[in-house]
């Protein structure tokens, strides 16, 4: 934790210097001793100070200085920092002046010049306030701050990617935090058309800053270190974790690609209650950091945020194109990439996107949402779960479904547990059919098919948890894959073929194995394959799998 300061202002450089020298002589142990030679040059330093968010514990300023007084220097300052104590240093002839500004500039106490010996006539002062500062003062928020609009698509996309990747952050809305609009004018940016603005704790700042912006400031790993590994991921939800768990720790050189942040679909779920050795349940935020962590024990590279464009063969090698134009070769690819929310393709739910419509983000977006009515689209596990955690800021949890009941694609636990929450309302046979609101969402259209009825209905928040998309352009026509883009492997390449033993232009004499695409050393498991079970556990288990699969198909390469 950064020192508090003590912020001492005197346009006289040797009394300046003499004040600081005492200060920090008897202060510096605890304190971090600043000093400025005119009042305006304070003021800019109380500012940097309130970006970076070190508290300033006491000023001692003196009165007599040209062109901005002490008493109007602290009647600015302590707009910015009300908590700080104030000291006033005067000579006998302003002493008038100096009571006049405990009112004023509410000074806590004047000093008169010269105050030696100082540990008679300064330090028992300053201890006195200083004390009583810390018997009241609050330790400071020391990680990145966002400064932002609820309903900016922009500020929502930064606050999800930190969360994703599990950085600390404080939220300053706008409209909500009282010290936000200062901040932004301390930043001298650009206003409201500025924001985001994420300030970091050395005082940089970034102005609506893209995830690739962030992830070089805060340290994330975006460039491979080398051009050839022996086993390459593409993914990093619970299979892709899992197989570079298994790959890595087994010897393999291994490296992970994910596109926003590892964990997937499953690292953004509130609550994870059915996964084998944990009896009272985790996060999915949590499940990722403990993979994450083990992953990068065992020396797997994780490159995020970082997206595969496509992938060739040459020989036995897979060469990967990434976003940035880098290439990487590799032996053995595993296909790990999960699925997709499905879009809910209705009038005015695109343009209100990431401002009132989310897809997923339940982690993200809870706090805002309390005390307020939020509508949940889907029936699955993500939905459920969504719906348990919005209960606890939420005044009333709308779930919308299109089917008669919960238990078609809902775990029975999670089922027993909404029936079991006063605050959560199911809706079968009910859908959203339209989004309406001007810059953000203010209301929707609710169809009943029971009732054969429409209608429209107040709402700040919806929340999207329906269908399963694989992101799987990418592998172009190498890949074989179904109408909806999952990835076929093993016998199911066959599934329309029974009468072959083999996939078309399948050169090998044995057949693929279970997890194999038709393209020899190409793996594919979780959910982005067909026919896989839409479980955490099923898509580690199939994650470790591959790996096996893999060990036998380079033994030979």
């Amino acid at each position: 934790m950064a020192k508090p300061v003590i912020l001492s202002v005197d346009d006289d450089p040797e009394v300046l210097q003499a004040v600081s020298r005492d200060l920090r002589r008897q202060y510096g142990d605890r304190f971090r001793v600043i000093r400025a030679d005119s009042g305006a040059a304070a003021l800019d330093t109380v500012q940097q100070l309130k970006l970076r968010n070190e508290p300033i514990s006491l000023f001692v300023v003196d009165q007599r200085m040209p062109h901005m007084s002490g008493v109007e220097f602290l009647e600015q300052a302590i707009t910015i920092f009300p908590d700080a104590k104030r000291a006033l240093l005067t000579a006998y002839a302003d002493t008038d002046a100096a009571i006049r500004a405990i009112n004023s500039a509410r000074i806590d106490y004047y000093l008169l010049k010269p105050w030696d010996p100082p540990e008679e006539r300064l330090y028992p002062v300053l201890d006195d306030l200083l004390d009583d500062w810390q018997a009241t003062s609050s330790p400071p928020f020391e990680g990145i701050r966002v400064v932002g609009n609820r309903w900016s698509p922009l500020s929502h996309q930064v606050k999800d990617f930190l969360a994703r990747n599990q950085v600390p952050y404080q939220w300053l809305d706008m409209e909500l935090a009282p010290e936000a609009p200062a901040l932004v004018a301390y930043a001298e940016t650009d206003g409201q058309r500025s924001l985001p603005l994420v300030l970091f704790p050395d005082g940089t700042r970034l102005v609506q800053p893209s995830n690739l912006d962030i992830a070089a400031k805060i340290g994330l790993q975006t460039q491979a270190e080398r051009p050839f590994y022996d086993l390459v991921i593409v993914g990093g939800g619970p299979s892709g974790l899992a197989a570079a768990v298994y790959g890595a720790s087994e010897g393999l050189t291994t490296v992970m690609i994910e596109r926003e942040a590892p964990g997937g679909q499953a690292g953004s779920s509130s609550r994870i209650e059915n996964y084998l050795g944990f009896p009272v349940g985790l996060s999915g935020a949590d499940l990722a950091r403990r993979a994450v962590t083990q992953a990068r024990r065992f020396g797997v590279e994780i490159l995020t945020p970082q997206e595969v464009r496509g992938v060739r063969l040459q020989d036995s090698y897979r060469i990967v194109s990434l976003s940035d134009g880098s290439e990487l070769s590799c032996h053995a690819l595993l296909v790990a990439t999960g699925v997709s929310y499905r879009k809910l393709d209705v009038p005015g739910m695109e343009a209100l996107t990431g401002a009132g419509v989310y897809y997923g983000a339940a982690m993200t977006e809870a706090i805002a949402c309390k005390g307020e009515d939020v509508y949940i689209v889907g029936g699955a596990n993500s939905a459920g779960q969504a719906a348990m955690h919005f209960s606890k800021y939420a005044r009333r949890v709308v779930m919308l479904l299109r089917g008669t009941s919960l238990t078609a694609s809902m775990s029975q636990y999670l089922i027993d547990q909404i029936a079991s929450v006063e605050n959560i309302q199911v809706c079968p046979e009910c859908s959203v059919v339209e989004a309406r609101g001007n810059g953000h969402l203010e209301s929707i259209v609710i169809a009943n098919a029971a009732t054969g009825t429409k209608e429209a209905v107040a709402a700040k928040s919806l929340f999207i948890f329906i269908g399963a998309t694989p992101r799987t352009d990418w592998l172009d026509s190498l890949v074989e894959r179904d109408k909806q883009g999952f990835i076929l492997t093993g016998p199911d390449l066959l599934r329309d073929h029974p009468d072959r033993d083999r996939p078309h232009g399948w050169t090998l004499e044995r057949s693929p194995f279970l997890l194999e695409t038709n393209v020899p050393g190409i793996f594919a498991a979780g959910d982005v394959r067909f026919g896989s079970i839409k479980r955490v556990a099923s898509g580690v288990g199939e994650g470790a799998i591959a790996v096996q699969f893999i060990h036998r198909y380079l033994s030979k390469v």
